[in-house]
């Protein structure tokens, strides 16, 4: 698979090279001079040079892939959060710097070229950004894999903030285009929906189905390359845009009738026309189940196409194809493989389940019962009539082999449907993930016991053999060697460059601990970075910030679980210390926070609204001056999140214990020298095993004491009463200190003290504060901090989505990983 083998016109790595070919494609492709050429034509022109290299080594993996007839792994997701692209690429083809050079000398300004890219944002978070570095991982490991996707007209929407409020504008990533994919204007693929499922006699006597009068979609695939780090390996993302399969009706507009002519066409189109905002609350929105099943039925149409072009023995699917479902989302892939196997060719139920099963697998990404897809019945029939019938089928099957096993135990067999009973059914799209595939992952040691004990826990007991853990990771590519350019140059000066695909290698660098010219560097380092996100934010807001201020940093999704609402309230603490007593001794802080709100997520766009009234109140106060600023940075995207975190001091991950699955940042500000403050909960408990107990500032009640907490009948007015200064926050927020409209924030009033407070935000509160005061004493010592700042660096390789995906390689799809 190794492109070096052959001799390319337009694959040469050299800075000449690169030069040349931008200077041809600015000329010959975009019909372009110095003169006329805009910062997007130059991008364009540099992205076109890349492509060129890219392509060679592309064909030749698929080719290779081929010819070793390699097991492919299939990554299905309506998620990925993949962000710009031109940095990524340049690293892992190994010549950022003779680009850098090549761009200078063409007369192009490396930062303004890369900055023309717009962020490609197809992802709420967590889980489409894991899905980028899952990508980023298996090319590097040399797995023969695809991913596929959604290729939304508009992505995540862009996030404005006015008058202090959350404001949603279009994300229009595809202005201008999207030079870095390929589209595939022959690989398309009807998607059938509606109709009905006629049973007929096949004449053998065997009863069978036929899914017919259909309204069809059409699937166009767009594929973008994943180069793999220095390895000349190129796997495929594939994102499928929909298109009407019967263009306009002729008939209706020859009558006049444009309106009725165009209005099916753009109906079908809406399937890709936008990502879904993901607010951790299940919404059963159809359109929503025409986008899954239109990623899954067009994903399937090619991975099946792709088999039978060297197997003709559907018995051997499962050892030449793995089919990974992120989420729940793609999971009607169970019933469509089986309607595949079932329908079109001919295979016995148990064959085809057999089949199903094995190549199959689920990975599960929350532990909110709330957020999990719950699919009602009478949508179901309505769109995906024989589906369902598969479904109820899987079901009946199933619960007779339930039966078999437990005895008739009603209350465990109603919990193990996968059809929910009562007026409404459902169907749980996580008990079918579970029952139809063989293995079921959570994303850390903490999630995946959690769904053992609680939410899964029947299942478990049915099949204790297909559950198992694999904990998240990132790509070290991107979150350290790309947007930490000197910190990684600083590393490989010290132990050389195999860090970046093997990650465990940072453990190396804490025999540099007591090397005051390597701490040194270190420390200027992040205080270079410092100043840069200082810059950033002066640009942005007008603000001056102390660069010698603890930069203490939360990023994420605005949730109540993930509690912005504590950060909010011990900024207020801090105000509150400082104005009391202007002349005390303050470590000073710059408090960050940036993230989006789901746009019918009312609650969570009031915290936004609060973080701004808060902000506005302590960054104007001159008693305050620049001991502490708090801002909320609009439009959080994975390129503000380069800049942000490698500029953290402190790393805040303070969710409710047992709500977070995982998270990612976690495991990136520590990657980048932050300390961590957080819960016992998601990952934090395992980077608090690797990095050690006094490198990392843990507080909170524990999953087992929140239990407790709830069965013994919490009461948020305790922690209210007793606390003054946790009070004193409270009630500026209710009696309109921060903002003159004394009702506008009663329902966070409500939710803290008359609801039950059930993220149990004032139970942790005092503790919060005072592990607060303990990172304040630590940050005194900057030598000391510094000293764990690196250890947490050199102790979080564990966390490399490398290692994850070795993983799920060994343990779940069974394929071989390069060496």
């Amino acid at each position: 698979m190794s492109s070096k083998k052959t001799i390319h016109p337009r694959s040469g790595m050299n800075k000449d090279d690169l030069r040349e070919d931008i200077r041809q494609h600015l000329r010959y492709t975009l019909a372009k001079d110095e003169y006329s050429s805009t910062n997007w034509d130059n991008y364009r022109s540099v992205v076109l040079s890349v492509m060129d290299r890219l392509h060679d080594r592309w064909i030749e993996t698929q080719q290779g892939y081929y010819k070793n007839e390699s097991k492919r792994v299939y990554y299905l997701s309506m998620e990925y959060l993949i962000g710009r692209l031109l940095d990524n690429m340049l690293v892992n083809l190994g010549v950022q710097d003779e680009a850098a050079e090549a761009m200078e000398e063409a007369g192009l300004d490396y930062d303004k070229v890369r900055n023309a890219e717009w962020d490609a944002g197809l992802g709420n978070g967590g889980l489409g950004r894991l899905a980028a570095c899952f990508l980023d991982s298996m090319a590097t490991l040399g797995i023969p894999a695809i991913g596929y996707g959604i290729r939304y007209d508009f992505g995540i929407f862009y996030q404005q903030i006015e008058n202090g409020y959350q404001v949603e504008k279009p994300d229009l990533w595809l202005r201008y285009g999207n030079p870095w994919d390929v589209v595939r204007s022959k690989t398309q693929y009807n998607v059938p929906f509606y109709g009905h499922s006629r049973a007929y006699n096949d004449g053998n006597g065997d009863l069978k189905f036929k899914w017919e009068n259909t309204h069809d979609v059409l699937a166009v695939a767009y594929d973008t390359p994943i180069p793999g780090f220095k390895n000349d390996v190129v796997n495929n993302l594939r994102l499928w845009k929909a298109s009407s399969s019967s263009s306009i009706d002729l008939k209706s507009f020859n009558q006049g009738q444009y309106i009725d002519a165009v209005r099916d066409t753009q109906l079908n189109e809406n399937i890709s026309r936008v990502l879904y905002p993901n607010d951790k609350m299940f919404r059963g929105q159809e359109l929503r189940l025409k986008q899954e099943f239109f990623l899954v039925m067009a994903s399937m149409k090619d991975i099946l196409r792709r088999f039978r072009k060297t197997n003709d023995d559907w018995r051997k699917l499962p050892e030449k194809v793995a089919i990974q479902c992120n989420d729940t989302h793609p999971n009607l892939a169970i019933p469509e493989l089986m309607r595949v196997l079932v329908d079109e060719e001919g295979l016995s139920w148990d064959q085809a389940w057999d089949i199903t099963v094995k190549t199959m697998a689920y990975t599960n990404h929350t532990l909110l019962p709330e957020a999990l897809e719950k699919w009602p019945v009478s949508l179901l029939r309505n769109l995906l009539p024989r589906h369902l019938q598969i479904i109820y089928e899987i079901n009946r099957r199933f619960l007779q082999h339930v039966q078999e096993k437990i005895g008739d135990d009603r209350g465990k067999i109603s919990r193990l449907s996968i059809v929910g009973e009562g007026e409404d059914p459902v169907v749980h799209m996580a008990s079918l993930g579970i029952v139809g595939s063989h293995k079921t992952n959570g994303v850390a040691a903490l999630h995946s016991d959690l769904l053992k004990k609680t939410l899964f826990r029947d299942f478990y007991e049915i099949f204790p053999e297909r559950f198992t853990n694999k904990t998240n990771g990132i790509t070290p590519r991107r979150w350290l060697r790309q947007c930490n350019r000197e910190l990684s140059a600083l590393i490989t000066d010290k132990i050389g460059e195999e860090w970046v695909t093997h990650l465990d290698q940072l453990k190396k660098l804490e025999s540099y601990t007591d090397d005051k010219a390597f701490m040194k560097k270190f420390a200027a380092i992040k205080q270079s970075n410092k100043k840069k996100m200082a810059e950033y934010i002066h640009d942005k807001r007008g603000i001056k910030i102390n660069t010698s201020s603890m930069f203490d940093i939360q990023i994420k999704r605005i949730h109540e679980y993930k509690r912005q609402l504590m950060f909010t309230l011990y900024a207020i603490t801090q105000y509150n210390r400082i104005k009391a007593n202007p002349d005390g001794d303050f470590v000073p802080r710059t408090l960050l926070v940036a993230g989006k709100a789901a746009p019918g997520y009312t609650m969570a766009k009031l915290f936004i609204k609060l973080m701004n009234d808060v902000g506005e109140k302590i960054n104007n106060d001159p008693d305050v001056g620049d001991k502490l600023k708090f801002l909320f940075l609009e439009n959080y995207s994975v390129t503000l999140a380069e800049k942000m975190i490698p500029s953290a001091n402190l790393s805040e991950q303070i969710s409710t214990a047992g709500f977070e699955a995982s998270g990612t940042g976690n495991m990136k500000f520590a990657l980048n020298g932050a300390l961590t403050i957080g819960t016992l909960d998601g990952a934090n408990v395992e980077i608090k095993e690797e990095v050690g107990d006094e490198n990392i500032f843990i507080f909170g009640n524990t999953v087992d004491d929140v239990d407790r907490l709830r069965h013994e009948g919490y009461n948020p007015w305790t922690y209210y009463e007793k606390n003054e200064e946790l009070k004193q926050a409270v009630d500026q927020i209710r009696d309109g200190f921060f903002n003159e409209d004394k009702e506008l924030y009663q329902p966070i009033i409500d939710s803290l003290l008359h609801k039950g407070d059930y993220f149990l935000v004032l139970a942790d509160y005092e503790e919060y504060v005072k592990t607060q005061e303990k990172v304040d004493d630590l940050f005194r010592n900057q030598d000391e901090w510094n000293r764990k700042a690196l250890l947490n660096t050199a102790r979080v390789g564990k966390f490399s989505s490398d290692r994850t995906i070795r993983d799920y390689a060994e343990e779940i799809w069974n394929v071989k990983v390069a060496d």
